[in-house]
């Protein structure tokens, strides 16, 4: 396909095939608000409970439908309904929130990590630029704030609980709270250009972290958990690559490198997805494994091998925007060689959105369209920004912040 063609295909599958489908589905729950994510293949429920993540996802999506497609009064209520479930039931005594509530919003569980935070963040940021309404950006930016000094010193979350694992024993980084903390960060520097100063002094201090922790030129790889002084941990939990965090933490790194005009960091995003599509690709069956080790012992993940539906997503805006941002023809190959894996495989054509779990094969494994993990986040966050990706290259605009 042409530019203007793959264009077409993914303004197309967004808005008349995705977003219809979780319209017509059990999400959106008119009855206690929020949204119901456990749905099957036909969009009806099959589990109540809500998780907290997808309240802050899902205010995100129906807000970022609103600010680039136009005011529909479906996702303007959705997204009201979720913003006010989430002020009203997801919010624990002590300010930290919880991982899953009932469907009328009673707690169930609450979990150490600050992620059911960063999605308020990035919900509420971008329902802030819909509703203008500053209490809303404050809000996002109070969670934002409270993330960021847990990251600095974990001694002050307000969620007192054990820790995992014996920090005076074995005292790991995780590359997944910088990378929730940089995307949220550029989201609050978009919506508050005030801050430009302190927001981006954060991001710099985040990107250090990542980089010089995390990323491991001499193995061509960004590794998951490493010691707080970079080195590496010889278990499977120290030799876990995650090819689809890594290929998101790329063009995470790769919209931010756009905005500052910084060479070095671009070099390195581009070399992050250059090692991650190289490591993950399955080259007998096509698409990308979830795991990988780093010395290629065995994985302790049941599920390494099987391809997931977001770890697609975040290559296919990857790609797109190296693209973009290089012009070399591999990478728009390789977007395509992906496209053309992930809608032949994770598309349900009778029902319409995408599975999300496939055997290394390709198979279907699970039928569900969502779950508490799975639900109208990154399908929709792909199609949007790769549409406007496609609509920048296909004008020779400058490169569109992705967030």
């Amino acid at each position: 396909m042409k530019i203007a063609e793959y264009k077409k295909f993914y303004n197309d599958f967004l808005l008349n095939n995705v977003v219809p489908f979780w319209e017509k589905s059990d999400l959106i729950d008119k009855t206690y608000g929020g949204f119901i994510t456990s749905v099957d293949k036909e969009g009806k429920s099959y589990n109540d409970d809500k998780s907290v993540w997808f309240q802050g996802r899902c205010l995100w999506t129906f807000s970022k439908l609103l600010n680039e497609y136009g005011y529909k009064e479906e996702w303007a209520n959705a997204a009201k309904s979720g913003a006010e479930f989430i002020k009203e039931h997801c919010i624990d005594e002590d300010g930290r929130m919880f991982f899953v509530v009932t469907r009328d919003g009673k707690p169930l569980r609450k979990r150490r990590y600050y992620f059911s935070e960063s999605f308020l963040v990035a919900g509420f940021a971008e329902y802030y630029f819909f509703t203008k309404n500053v209490e809303d950006l404050r809000l996002a930016e109070k969670y934002f704030d409270l993330m960021y000094s847990i990251y600095r010193n974990p001694s002050c979350d307000p969620f007192k609980i054990t820790p995992k694992e014996n920090a005076a024993v074995r005292n790991l980084h995780s590359n997944a709270n910088p990378m929730v903390l940089v995307s949220t960060a550029q989201e609050l520097l978009r919506a508050d250009p005030e801050k430009k100063e302190y927001y981006e002094g954060i991001i710099n201090a985040l990107v250090a972290d990542m980089i010089g922790l995390h990323y491991k030129e001499e193995y061509k790889c960004v590794l998951e958990n490493v010691f707080t002084d970079g080195s590496i941990l010889d278990n499977p939990t120290g030799r876990t690559i995650n090819p689809g965090h890594s290929i998101e933490n790329s063009w995470f790194l790769m919209n931010y490198a756009a905005k500052t005009g910084d060479k070095e960091l671009l070099k390195k995003a581009l070399n992050v997805l250059d090692w991650s599509l190289e490591l993950g690709w399955d080259k007998e069956y096509g698409g990308v494994y979830y795991f990988r080790d780093l010395f290629s012992r065995p994985c302790e993940q049941l599920e390494y091998d099987m391809k997931l539906w977001w770890v697609h997503n975040e290559c296919l805006i990857a790609t797109l925007a190296a693209y973009k941002l290089t012009g070399d023809e591999k990478y728009f190959k390789k977007f395509e060689e992906i496209h053309e894996y992930a809608f032949s495989h994770f598309a349900d054509k009778e029902n319409g959105e995408w599975y999300g779990y496939l055997h290394r094969d390709g198979t279907v494994s699970h039928t569900q369209k969502g779950s508490l993990w799975k639900g109208p986040y990154h399908l929709p966050r792909c199609l949007i920004l790769v549409e406007k990706l496609l609509t920048s290259i296909e004008n020779g605009g400058n490169f569109p912040e992705l967030l």
